[in-house]
């Protein structure tokens, strides 16, 4: 019967190949990782005093690289994005994979089928030699352990939205050099419109720092666990390689959403933000009440809505736009928000030659006059108008630029203009194209930017490019996020940092 810890063999991620058989000659320490299996660590060492040492002053007994096959190690092959099953069983009982126990383990019959031996507990990170059963205790091995778990400070994670965070580029096992935080992710299958929510997530500052700081170890849901995991190999200086594979997360995704949002499926990234801050508000514990999450206290605002019915007067001309009759009831009701969404302008229906050629712009504050309080919207016989009575410490836009009528889904190729920085809420708060063949980017603003050296990322999927700041503002956004400042920080305004998610 089958052990139920599980392992990951016969998988060239993993495995390094043995070399032929040699006499015991001490090598250089090669630099190359795989996975192993437990013992008492012990060899034979009868008849040997354990204090002699050999000509270059080791103790004779102690194991040399060679013996425990970490020169059989190749980094370049190691990976531990995908999802962490037994290829062998396809089971994820123990999911992040254990070694096995014993000589009925999968791990033990691939060693001696494949010829394989240095076996890494993708749990604990323990490694192991197989068929021996011995456990390698090898400080070269630590560079591994630390692509399979990384681990932050709070003094580490505090430098990550800092101008000195863009002066230590890091390096892959191939000499490229990257920036932690801002590289490709894989785009599977058609899993790009959940890339960019997940790259504009793990760049607030609270949220990010949550997950790089968080150890769930206890009950949590694996979904949280899988993000957090994602989130540290996003901002990881060490990685063998400059991009990261987002399928072990987007796994859970599929199973914790029913299979909504799927690798093979080109998906809505407002749709799936939506999913994902209640899901991760949800599994870290929230509840109704005002920052009772790391979800809430960071993006969560309330919204006043004040709504009348429409009645038509004798005298009134039919030109004429209702308004709000404050001699009649006014009904008002709070409600809170993850997200605003902001309605566009119509674009043209009939354009000449020259018009086609035209595409319609629109100011930031000018689409924002929805939440201005006076501003009124006439729905289903009745009278709307919007005030936001408490502004997140981030807040969320949302440009809806898809539209769907009796044949089709159209978008709106309307532009939003808009600075980079300092938009004032204060008076706020107190071409067709269709979903399935559009292009998802995200634009992210690098160490909380500012000032002449301020620095853009566009990120699509893999490709990762320096951007300039006066572009930004020409793509057909359609999700933005902004940092609420300090009230002591400016006169000027109660906003600055922004990120956004940019549709092409």
């Amino acid at each position: 019967m089958a052990s139920r810890k599980q392992t990951i063999p016969n998988d060239s991620r993993s495995f390094g190949e043995r070399p032929a058989k040699r006499a015991k000659v001490d090598d250089e320490h090669q630099a190359s990782t795989s996975s192993a299996e437990p013992s008492n660590g012990m060899e034979d060492t009868t008849g040997s005093a354990l204090l002699s040492e050999d000509e270059e002053g080791r103790p004779k007994n102690e194991p040399r690289a060679s013996d425990l096959y970490l020169d059989t190690i190749n980094r370049a092959l190691l990976d531990f994005d995908f999802e962490k099953v037994c290829s062998v069983s396809m089971s994820n009982i123990n999911i992040y994979g254990c070694l096995g126990e014993g000589r009925s383990s999968y791990a033990y019959a691939h060693s001696i089928h494949d010829d394989h031996h240095v076996f890494i507990n993708l749990e604990t990170a323990k490694v192991y030699v197989l068929p021996d059963g011995y456990l390698v205790s090898d400080p070269s091995l630590e560079d591994i352990s630390f692509v399979l778990n990384p681990s932050f400070t709070k003094a580490s994670a505090s430098t990550l939205s800092s101008p000195s965070h863009l002066l230590k580029p890091s390096y892959d096992l191939s000499s490229k050099p990257y920036l932690s935080g801002y590289i490709g992710l894989n785009n599977i299958k058609r899993n790009d419109h959940m890339n960019v929510i997940i790259h504009s997530l793990l760049h607030i500052p609270p949220l990010r720092d949550y997950l790089l700081l968080s150890s769930f170890r206890g009950k949590e849901s694996e979904l949280l666990k899988r993000f957090a995991a994602l989130a540290k190999k996003i901002w990881n200086p060490r990685l063998f390689k400059s991009q990261v594979s987002p399928h072990e997360f987007l796994q859970e995704v599929n199973r914790a959403s029913a299979g909504k949002f799927r690798l093979e499926q080109q998906g809505d990234p407002v749709e799936f933000l939506g999913w994902l801050l209640n899901r991760l508000h949800k599994d870290t514990g929230g509840t109704k009440k005002k920052n009772s999450s790391i979800v809430f206290s960071t993006f969560q605002g309330e919204l006043r809505v004040e709504t009348q019915q429409v009645v038509v007067r004798p005298d009134s001309t039919g030109s004429e736009k209702p308004q709000f009759d404050i001699d009649r009831d006014i009904k008002a009701t709070v409600s809170p928000f993850l997200f605003l969404a902001v309605d566009l302008p119509p674009p043209p229906l009939f354009q000449d030659t020259i018009e086609k050629n035209i595409i319609p712009q629109v100011s930031i504050h000018s689409v924002l006059a929805k939440y201005d309080g006076v501003t009124t919207q006439e729905s289903a016989g009745q009278l709307r108008r919007y005030k936001c009575q408490r502004l997140p410490q981030y807040i969320i836009l949302h440009y809806k630029r898809f539209t769907k009528n009796a044949f089709v889904e159209e978008k709106n190729p309307t532009i939003v203009t808009f600075p980079l920085r300092g938009v004032d809420f204060r008076e706020f708060a107190g071409t067709t194209r269709d979903k399935e063949n559009t292009i998802w980017k995200v634009h992210l603003r690098a160490a909380g930017g500012g000032g002449e050296g301020e620095k853009w990322f566009q990120i699509q999927d893999l490709i990762v490019e320096e951007t300039r700041k006066e572009m930004i503002f020409l793509g057909e956004t359609v999700l933005q996020i902004w940092e609420r400042r300090a009230a002591n920080a400016n006169t000027n305004g109660n906003t600055s940092t922004k990120m956004d998610v940019d549709r092409r």
